[in-house]
């Protein structure tokens, strides 16, 4: 594989987690999510982690701040000299903007963003039978259809960001898991 450090985007249920999970296997690169960056730094103490905690604890959403301040902790690690695979951070372009500043400053760049397009009705129909699967009450319709808003809005622009940088590669998300694997690889050359 030529580009070691990425970044996965596509709309909720698009298959993200899976598709990185199997780039973990396959590249031995960690794979970092926002959700496990905010609970390793919590878990730490460091000084990020605490005042995460505390916003958390109150139920509020964590600031770009406190976001960005936890990507740089985690990016900084030794484990990522190698490379890296982003998931769900950045999630709006300002975000972006910070994680290649923070690369920069860390002698690196961000090789390769690749976006999963998925059909809507297809991942409202993925999510809803994953939550029966699962049990998971996060996953009724009227949450799954804000959730795809919210990306259409705040996460979707990266797509133009990341196109402007030359750093793109569309991957249709449709299909098995493995066809979908495949056409990653492909789109990372590998």
């Amino acid at each position: 594989m030529t580009a070691c450090r990425l970044l996965l985007l596509g709309p909720p249920g698009a298959g993200k987690g899976t598709q990185a999970e199997r780039l973990v296997k396959k590249h031995r690169i960690p794979q970092i999510s926002t959700g496990d960056m905010l609970r390793e730094a919590v878990a730490a103490q460091t000084e990020i982690g605490l005042r995460a905690q505390s916003v958390m604890d109150r139920g509020d959403l964590v600031s770009d701040e406190i976001v960005i301040g936890v990507a740089r902790e985690r990016l900084s690690r030794e484990d990522t000299r190698v490379g890296f695979i982003l998931d769900g951070f950045p999630r709006t372009v300002d975000q972006a903007r910070a994680l290649d500043e923070m690369l920069e400053s860390l002698g690196s760049k961000l090789d390769r963003c690749v976006v999963l397009v998925a059909d809507e009705p297809a991942v409202i129909a993925r999510l809803l039978n994953r939550a029966e699967i699962e049990s998971r009450s996060d996953d009724n319709e009227a949450t799954i259809r804000r959730r795809l808003r919210v990306y259409r809005e705040q996460t979707e622009p990266l797509v133009e960001y990341y196109r402007a940088r030359d750093v793109l590669a569309e991957v249709d998300g449709m299909g098995t898991i493995d066809e979908v694997e495949k056409r990653i690889g492909e789109a990372l050359g590998a």
